[in-house]
């Protein structure tokens, strides 16, 4: 199984020089890129751009509702929209944040079947996130679908589960097991107790929070040896502030955030192939 390293475009600022940021990309290992297609043309980028110089899409979708209910008909709606545009220029696959937490359990369970059924007939892989805000913004929700969706992708993004939680998921071996079996595509960002992202990875202050997640994403690899998988996607995906903790009064960004999402990049790269 290889490991093919994502770069997403959040907290890309359209004024940088997008050709030698992807020559720069490029020369640090990563191999396709991951965001909103919306993302894409402030950016002076195209789908069909990035795959004429060899780079690989994933594009990011979201469902919303027209109103404050977030009935799951409207839910569907918006993932077919989504992804009949998305189609125009089809991705390697759609990672997706769909859903509502505030879900019942038939909701979701309609919801997701209803998901299942548009991925069947578009014809792509639909990897849904586990992220707050979502029905899979908890281990337990997420252990319900997927003991009842045994086809069903994720996103594994631990990072939200922590926050959620507000620990690092001591007693939740059951789904961390589950998920891990279910996982298509990894997120590599480190929360912690009181947020989804922790300041600097890096800092030594943050070592538990850093091993805890990598113990995670070890268990998804071996996961997904066992499944016979060709390739393994990963996003280092730190964020800009709000994600990013900044200086009081100042609102400078307390890391470089290119230089954090790189390092976690090649810290799990070479990790991979040591395993």
């Amino acid at each position: 199984m290889q490991l093919k390293l994502v770069r997403h475009l959040w907290g890309v600022a359209p004024q940088e020089n997008t050709a030698s940021l992807l020559r720069a990309w490029r020369d640090l290992g990563y191999e396709a890129l991951e965001a909103p297609h919306c993302f894409l043309e402030p950016l002076g980028l195209s789908v069909s751009q990035l795959r004429r110089q060899g780079w690989g899409w994933i594009e990011q979708i979201n469902t919303q509702a027209p109103d404050l209910q977030h009935q799951v008909q409207d839910h569907l709606r918006s993932l077919e929209t989504a992804l009949e545009k998305g189609m125009m220029t089809p991705p390697d696959f759609f990672n997706l944040q769909g859903g509502h937490d505030a879900w019942e359990l038939s909701q979701a369970i309609d919801f997701y079947g209803g998901a299942q059924a548009l991925e069947k007939r578009f014809g792509l892989p639909i990897c849904h996130e586990t992220h707050r805000s979502r029905f899979f913004s908890t281990p337990w929700n997420t252990l319900t679908l997927l003991r009842h969706f045994p086809a069903l992708k994720l996103t594994c993004d631990y990072s939200h589960w922590v926050c959620v939680c507000e620990r690092l998921l001591p007693d939740v071996q059951e789904a961390l097991c589950l998920s891990a079996q279910h996982a298509w595509h990894l997120h590599a960002r480190v929360g912690y107790e009181q947020g989804p992202q922790v300041p600097d990875p890096r800092d030594p202050v943050w070592a538990p929070q850093l091993a805890a997640h990598e113990r995670w994403w070890d268990a998804i690899w071996q996961a997904q040896r066992s499944r016979g998988l060709a390739q393994s996607t990963l996003t280092p995906k730190f964020g800009p502030p709000p994600y990013q903790h900044t200086r009081p009064h100042s609102g400078e960004p307390l890391a470089d955030l290119s230089a954090l999402c790189d390092w976690m990049a090649q810290r799990q790269h070479q990790r991979f192939i040591a395993a």
